[in-house]
């Protein structure tokens, strides 16, 4: 199936390559990972896919569904269905929870339909009261300002929560799992794979810890080192960085001829 596809992809940031002739594919309805140690670029892989414009492409091509996106503003991309988890979530004290999804909601639906005058409140509030319970939600949350004053993990499983709504065609997880404890860790998690077999997105995580793929098993794992994908494997290759780290695998790139 059609998903991301990203090409040969370079970027520079600060006039320091971070990202170096970089390619991956991540297939609607497929589960893909990416690990690697600190500073290897995972992070400005996730914003340069999004279409932060700090991060340009030198090289390369991002085609979400056939179609080259390297020139799109953020808001067309996610128009066109992707999705990016942040890793620091604003508050907007005065936004509610509720308030904010319904927007962003109209303004996605807006984007197809010009047409469209958003979806009604009773619907909405029945949507919202629906996903918030698949995440194990207070429904009381949805009235709290948009995460001002919330924990760590109340910020991630908001982030969950904003993608169960919009429901993109790809979803970039990046690090999704840091400050959830682990009950919230496999409560979200079991929304994120309820939402893949529901919608058949694609899923993009990018994870330092084996311990979310305990609960969420990606078809494939990509290794990401000095911006390059140095190796790929199943979910067994998780289980193999836990045990024995990464130097192994980097001491394999640099004897690659």
């Amino acid at each position: 199936m059609i998903g991301l596809e990203v090409k040969d992809l370079s970027v520079t940031v600060h006039d320091k390559k971070i990202i170096n002739h970089l390619s991956i594919q991540v297939p609607k309805g497929e589960i893909h990972a990416i690990m690697g140690p600190n500073g290897t670029g995972k992070s400005t892989l996730s914003y340069t896919i999004m279409g932060h414009p700090a991060y340009r492409p030198d090289e390369g091509e991002i085609l979400l569904n056939d179609q080259l996106i390297n020139d799109w503003p953020p808001d067309k991309r996610s128009h066109a269905g992707l999705f990016l988890a942040l890793q620091y979530p604003v508050a907007i004290p005065g936004v509610t929870v509720a308030n904010f999804l319904r927007t962003a909601l109209n303004i996605h639906r807006k984007s197809k339909n010009p047409d469209d005058h958003g979806i009604p409140i009773p619907e909405f509030r029945k949507l919202l009261k629906e996903k918030m319970k698949m995440l194990k939600m207070d429904p009381d949350f949805a009235g709290r300002y948009l995460n001002d004053g919330f924990s760590g993990g109340e910020k991630k499983r908001t982030e969950v929560l904003q993608m169960a709504i919009l429901e993109p065609e790809i979803a970039i997880l990046d690090e999704i799992d840091s400050g959830l404890d682990i009950d919230a860790l496999r409560i979200v998690s079991e929304g994120i794979n309820i939402l893949v077999d529901q919608t058949q997105m694609g899923v993009l995580i990018i994870t330092h810890y084996q311990r979310l793929l305990d609960y969420i098993k990606p078809q494939a794992v990509h290794v990401m080192m000095d911006g390059q994908i140095v190796r790929t494997g199943d979910a067994n290759l998780a289980l193999e960085l836990e045990e024995k780290g990464y130097d192994w695998i980097r001491g394999a790139a640099e004897a690659r001829p």
